[in-house]
């Protein structure tokens, strides 16, 4: 009964010192608005090639 007990111990230990990581290493960055910002659009010049439609095997 001892030893399991302390497996439980250990195990709960364990699992409090990873939520305390967890909060406490989180980043600290601040995030920028992006109000001000325009989306970048792409375009290309080239027309995509279209393949042509392939009839249904039936398999």
């Amino acid at each position: 009964m001892p030893m399991l007990t302390t497996i439980t111990l250990i195990i709960f230990f364990l699992v409090c010192v990873n939520f305390l990581l967890l909060k406490f290493s989180t980043n600290k960055v601040l995030k920028t608005s992006k109000e001000g910002k325009k989306p970048v659009i792409l375009k290309s010049d080239e027309k995509i090639k279209t393949l042509p439609t392939l009839a249904p095997t039936g398999s």
